[in-house]
């Protein structure tokens, strides 16, 4: 490697004939690893500085709903410091790592960091707010298939396929717990390169700048690769069972509860009400439209008006509710508005369990976080 391609800070260290002729090595898994974890601690303490201001600013409900864009401006403010201008990060500069092209063994040019920057951050940022509604759109089309389905090729192999999508539908459309994400990071664990699939579609590698004494010795982590691997195999193991030995649901599997409302006997049927209250209302459909439908399929009964009917702020409404930190919600960190109650005694914003559950979109098969089994106080 040429002098000029060295790092700046090791080549004063060497001598001339030395420098002109090392080769720094690549980066180990535990070196990308421990500069990864130091990054976010750093952007993490960016995100309480922003945090707490837009929390004084204004408030904390704001601060809780835009909190997923708040982080991705830290993680842009603190990777446009730093590797878009062609600075090392600090967790780079702390574990003595560069981040070079993997082919030229050069410093990144500039398109590529623009190219990192932007897919490590604005594409999760992006999916993050599509897939939900894309997961919604495909669940209610695959169950409106299912059900004009006829009887008698109800074990055809189409109608297999759409109850085996429909089932991992949430699997299949998720970025963290997608097997392909386990099986990329299994491979980072045996090679020690692209730890994230950004680095890869732009082919940078990370090169360890320090000179190890003979006595000292570089791991890696084979052995997590392994044992993910075998993982891995037991999960698609017990996957393939499961779908093999699953039972195909019968037509008309319904029961009715005691005040007369029928519940769906089908798992992709029990959720279906619950996702569709959580669906962003369309173009077409009006504010007033949207706080109906979800009147309607919790059975409360709307406000007169826009205003809150219980807000807590005011130390008369719901007096016997003491000491202050009770008439808090645990979401909002604010006095409560429209208190709901869920099945396992939590309390929140009837506003706010609805914004958490549309934001996460997970446990909508749990009894405890069912948007219809919330309860008005």
């Amino acid at each position: 490697m040429a002098t000029s391609n060295l790092p700046n800070d090791q080549v004063h260290d060497m001598p001339n004939a030395l420098a002109s002729d090392y080769v720094y090595p690549f980066a180990a898994a535990p070196d990308i690893i421990r500069s990864n974890q130091k990054d976010i601690y750093f952007q993490d303490v960016l995100l309480e500085h922003l945090s707490t201001i837009l929390r004084r600013l204004y408030g904390s409900r704001f601060s809780q709903t835009y909190n997923s864009e708040a982080r991705t401006f830290t993680e842009l403010l603190y990777l446009g410091l730093t590797t878009f201008i062609g600075n090392r990060t600090l967790g780079e500069e702390y574990c003595d790592v560069h981040q070079i092209e993997s082919q030229s063994r050069q410093l990144p040019a500039l398109g590529r960091r623009t190219g990192y920057v932007l897919s490590a951050i604005l594409l999760p940022y992006t999916l993050s707010k599509l897939l939900p509604s894309l997961r919604l759109r495909i669940r209610l089309k695959i169950e409106s298939n299912l059900s004009q389905a006829p009887k008698s090729p109800r074990a055809s192999l189409y109608y297999r396929l759409q109850y085996y999508l429909l089932e991992n539908l949430p699997t299949i459309t998720s970025v963290s717990t997608s097997p392909i994400y386990a099986a990329f990071l299994a491979a980072f664990y045996f090679t020690g390169s692209y730890y994230h699939l950004s680095k890869r579609l732009f082919g940078l590698r990370y090169i360890f700048s320090k000179r190890l004494a003979p006595s000292e010795q570089r791991v890696g982590y084979e052995v997590l690769g392994v044992l993910l691997v075998l993982q891995i195999a037991v999960q698609a193991y017990v996957h393939v069972q499961n779908t093999i030995t699953t039972t195909l649901p019968t037509e008309g599997s319904s029961a009715f509860l005691d005040d007369g409302v029928e519940v769906g006997l089908q798992s992709h049927q029990g959720n279906l009400e619950a996702n569709s209250l959580l669906e962003p209302p369309n173009s077409t459909e009006k504010a007033d439209t949207s706080r109906n439908r979800i009147s309607v399929t919790t059975h409360t009964p709307l406000p007169p008006s826009s205003l809150p009917r219980y807000d807590l702020s005011d130390g008369s409404c719901i007096a016997w509710l003491q000491p202050k930190q009770q008439r808090k919600c645990t979401l909002c960190l604010e006095p409560m508005k429209d208190p709901s109650s869920t099945t396992c005694g939590h309390t929140f914003c009837f506003t706010c369990i609805l914004d958490w559950l549309a934001r996460t979109h997970v446990g909508f098969s749990k009894l405890e976080v069912q948007v219809e089994k919330q309860v008005w106080i």
